[in-house]
């Protein structure tokens, strides 16, 4: 014999299962998930964020470079194929020049045009040390 409670409770289970399988979740990722990432950002599209149509200076499979002159000043807007190749080109960059890094993306120019569209670029500048940043971080 079935009683009451056995019932309510069998009803409302059955109410959660239809209501969770509906698919009106689906656009939510579960947590621990991976999501794809962004696709990077392109010579055109960074330069764009700062108000520049580039001049094309590189156009390799794994590296193209523009040249941008904007009122805040004249830059290199760099993108690499790989970050490891973003770390390489990196490695091998002058110290003494400064540059804005990004995801598979730096900029090089004079520090004081890299202080210009460092916002915009949402980058981190790097002086001396091509490996951390020095950009100031707010603290907690």
């Amino acid at each position: 014999m079935t009683t009451f409670p056995r019932l309510a409770a069998f009803a409302l289970l059955a109410g959660l299962v239809a209501g969770c399988s509906s698919g009106g979740w689906s656009d939510y990722v579960a947590a621990g998930e991976s999501q794809r990432p962004a696709a990077p950002l392109t010579v055109e599209q960074l330069s764009a964020k700062v108000g520049c149509k580039p001049k094309m200076q590189v156009e390799a499979d794994d590296l193209r470079t523009g040249f941008c002159k904007t009122t805040d000043g004249r830059f290199f807007v760099n993108t690499f194929k790989t970050e490891a190749l973003k770390d390489e080109w990196m490695d091998r960059a002058p110290e003494y020049n400064p540059h804005l890094v990004g995801p598979r993306w730096t900029v090089l120019g004079p520090l004081d045009v890299l202080e210009a569209i460092q916002e915009r670029l949402d980058g981190d500048l790097h002086l001396t040390d091509h490996r951390v940043s020095q950009t100031p971080t707010p603290a907690s």
